[in-house]
């Protein structure tokens, strides 16, 4: 059974750091691709980062330059580092399983394709 469950959100202040954790089970997160996304509210659910089996990733445009995702294959956990966060960073972020739509280059950022899906973990940022 695939599980995923995130960790490590909080509330930073502008300019701040944060590091979220997906621990995964039930498969290896090696062997798949693997995303984090967020939701803010009254937004729609928007892609923030993916890697995928070769290590190869992809960001927003949004994110880029502050972001870092990672995997720990020992551990089975995929990171989401964040520094110089903003208050438009402000959201749910949720990590994802990808499905065979993640090998196309334009559709790693697309919720549609990923078929997992973590509970989330809150982070917010203030001004």
């Amino acid at each position: 059974q695939v599980q995923l469950v995130e960790s490590g959100g909080g509330s930073v202040q502008a300019g701040g750091s944060l590091r979220l954790s997906c621990a995964a089970s039930g498969f290896t997160t090696s062997s798949n691709s693997m995303g984090w996304f967020r939701q803010a509210p009254g937004k729609e659910r928007e892609g923030v980062a993916s890697i995928d089996r070769d290590g190869r990733t992809s960001y927003a445009d949004s994110v880029k330059g502050r972001f870092t995702i990672s995997q720990d294959n020992a551990k089975n956990t995929l990171y989401l580092q964040m520094n110089s966060l903003k208050p438009e960073d402000t959201a749910m972020y949720y990590c994802a399983v990808g499905g065979w739509k993640t090998t196309i280059q334009a559709l790693r950022l697309d919720t549609r394709s990923y078929n997992y899906w973590g509970q989330g973990t809150q982070v917010t940022v203030s001004s």
